[in-house]
């Protein structure tokens, strides 16, 4: 039998692991959080949802780091500034 008459194995995707999930939702929170800040009437409420955007953030990152770890995500997007500020 030659191997001409078999199929090429497919690489299927990786499922989705729950850190890559919790990545995308502390992102999301983040984002949403930010919008409460900006539309707060008071400074205090502003700043109280500006301390959980940033909770929310590191949450993120950790799930992120983990996830480089596996090898699911390159490392040089751990490395980007979050703000998009080149620093050259």
């Amino acid at each position: 039998m030659t191997d001409a008459g078999k199929k090429p194995l497919s690489k299927k995707p990786l499922p989705e692991t729950l850190d890559a999930q919790l990545l995308r939702y502390w992102e999301r929170e983040a984002s949403r959080f930010d919008g409460l800040a900006a539309q707060a009437s008071f400074a205090w409420i502003a700043r109280s949802y500006a301390r959980k955007a940033q909770r929310a953030r590191e949450r993120a990152e950790r799930a992120r780091a983990k996830e480089i770890a596996r090898g699911r995500l390159p490392a040089s997007g751990a490395a980007e500034d979050p703000a998009g500020d080149s620093l050259g």
